[in-house]
């Protein structure tokens, strides 16, 4: 797989996010995960909603998340995203939330930000059923999409 390939979509804290510490709540951040791989996939011509009308499901099975440094409202945050590993059944995501400094936006080394969060999620193709499916068999142009992008 293509360890250098990340997928970035950008967002802003909003205050609903941040608990009374005023950091962003940590399940948030699961969400955030959620947001990156709907849009990576997004990116290469697929929504969600495409994927289910093709009868298939892909639940988490496995979440990890480590804390590095914590969000507040307001900031710029990039979701990074990319495919760590993945089979005819499976699917690896892998996570980095930077906090973008919009002040520095003109350095190169900031373009990526300051890491805040990284994690990873692991799924598995379904159909409605719950059943698990080979993705190459129910929907091989999606497979073909994601071998390339991976």
């Amino acid at each position: 797989m293509n360890e250098e390939r990340w997928y970035q979509h950008q967002l802003r804290v909003r205050y609903a996010e941040t608990d009374q510490m005023g950091v962003v709540y940590h399940a948030n951040y699961l969400n955030w995960f959620e947001i990156g791989r709907t849009e990576l996939i997004r990116e290469l011509g697929y929504s969600y909603r495409s994927i289910e009308h093709k009868g298939l499901l892909l639940p988490v099975v496995e979440a990890e998340v480590k804390f590095k440094k914590p969000a507040r409202y307001d900031d710029l945050v990039s979701i990074n995203t990319r495919v760590l590993e993945m089979s005819s059944v499976r699917l690896h995501f892998a996570y980095e939330i930077r906090k973008i400094n919009e002040e520095l936006t003109t350095s190169s080394a900031d373009k990526e930000g300051e890491l805040l969060v990284t994690g990873t999620t692991r799924h598995v193709w379904v159909n409605p059923s719950w059943k698990p499916v080979r993705i190459e068999k129910e929907a091989p142009e999606l497979w073909q999409l994601l071998s390339e992008y991976s």
